[in-house]
Order: C-alpha cells, then sequence, then structure tokens
C-alpha cells in the first residue's frame, strides 16, 4: 500500500515541488496550505508522515503539531526557515518527530522521511518479545502502542513511546544521552542529545506526578537515563 503523506506549507511553489518528488516515489500527497486547513485534515485523513512548516496563516506550525497530538502520534517533521536552535527545539517541545531547515534538498527531505516511516513501521519488532509490561502504576500494551498509568490511558508520540518502551524493558540500565539518539532515533538522525532531554522532560510531564521528584524515569547525574519503580 503506498505511503500518505501531507505537505503543509503556504508556498505553493514549494508543495508542488515536494508533492511530485514524493509521487515520483510511489507516494499518495495531500497538500494544504494553512494551519486550519492542515489540522482539518489530520484529522479526517490516517497519514504515515506530516511534512509542516512552522509559519502558516490561521494557525502556526507548532499550533497544528500540537492540537495533532492531542489525538495522533502519526509522524511529523517541521519545516521551518530559521537556523536557530530555539526554534527548532521548541518544535520538538510541541511533539514533533524531527525538523529540516530552509532552504533543504529534497533527496535530504525524502531520505529524512523514508528513515522515520522505516523507524516508524518496524519499531524493532524483534525487540519486541512481551506485548503487555505492567509494572507497579505503569501497563505498557506495546503491540497497540498504549501506556496506562494508574489505569488512565497516557497519549504520548511515536518517539516517546519508544523511548520509554526501550528504558522500561531495561529496567536499571542507565543509558547515555548519546546512546539513547542512536537507540531510539537512529544513527542517521542529524539531530544533537539535546532532543533526549526534550523528549524525557516531555514524558515526565505526562508519567510523573511530580515531575521534579520522578517515580518512573530518573537521572543519573553525569551519566544518563534510566527507568526504575521505587
Amino acid at each position: 500500500m503506498a505511503k500518505k503523506v501531507l505537505v503543509v506549507d503556504d508556498e505553493k511553489l514549494i508543495v508542488k515541488g515536494i508533492r511530485f518528488s514524493l509521487e515520483q516515489d510511489g507516494m499518495e500527497v495531500d497538500c494544504a496550505y494553512d494551519g486550519e486547513e492542515a489540522f482539518r485534515m489530520a484529522q479526517e485523513n490516517t497519514y504515515d508522515m506530516i511534512l509542516l512548516d512552522v509559519m502558516l496563516p490561521k494557525m502556526d506550525g507548532f499550533e497544528v503539531c500540537q492540537a495533532i497530538r492531542e489525538f495522533s502520534d502519526m509522524p511529523i517533521v517541521m519545516l521551518t526557515a530559521k537556523g536557530d536552535d530555539m526554534d527548532k527545539i521548541l518544535g520538538l517541545e510541541y511533539g514533533a518527530d524531527d525538523y529540516i531547515t530552509k532552504p533543504f534538498n529534497i533527496l535530504e527531505v525524502k531520505a529524512r522521511i523514508k528513515a522515520i516511516m522505516r523507524r516508524t513501521q518496524n519499531s524493532n519488532p524483534r525487540e519486541r518479545n512481551t506485548s503487555v509490561i505492567e509494572q507497579g502504576d505503569l501497563k505498557m500494551e506495546c503491540d497497540s502502542r498504549r501506556l496506562y498509568i494508574k489505569g488512565k490511558e497516557i497519549n504520548l508520540t511515536a518517539k516517546e513511546f519508544d523511548l520509554l518502551e526501550l528504558l522500561v524493558k531495561n529496567e536499571n540500565k542507565v543509558y547515555s544521552r548519546e546512546d539513547l539518539l542512536n537507540l531510539v532515533w537512529g544513527y542517521e538522525y542529524p539531530g544533537d542529545v539535546r532532543t533526549v532531554d526534550v523528549h524525557v522532560r516531555r514524558l515526565r510531564e505526562k508519567v510523573e506526578s511530580n515531575p521534579s521528584e520522578p517515580k518512573f524515569i530518573h537521572t543519573k547525574w553525569g551519566v544518563g537515563y534510566f527507568y526504575s519503580q521505587k
């Protein structure tokens, strides 16, 4: 089945170029030119990938990304014309899986899309030998990728789930930020270890009753992060 991509940008020439290139690779491409249209289409369809520009009319890309994350973990790659690191980190804070800075090479865009699709599709199935994990207040249904804390379902992005699953399946093992970046995002990922810090912070905000005193995701100062229920 063809992969389905939503391309969102108010510059129609950029949309046209990306659409043509992706369709050449056999993908099905929908297009939106403002934030409200993008959000509506994301509600009405299931996409294997959303390419989402930051600077959009009606709703900006960060608002759209945050709104989509309220109901879906489909992969989102932010397109930003700014090289400012804070904009990139802000995109990740709102739940984006990756970012690409304009001007970009369409070959790079396609390579990043395919890499994320592979990771999302595979999700390390050979490592997922336990479909349900229950430890204290935490329950993970790995096949359906659902998380419950004290019986309440917690909505995680794809990368947040991957990160938590790795830590939970290796309880008390301390991973450096570099190790987590490579294992969860892949060796070809161009980001840096701050991506890990952002996702750990987001995870703690979602799963911890008091993020400043975590019960699940702990920091080993000077080393990295580990999972343990005390």
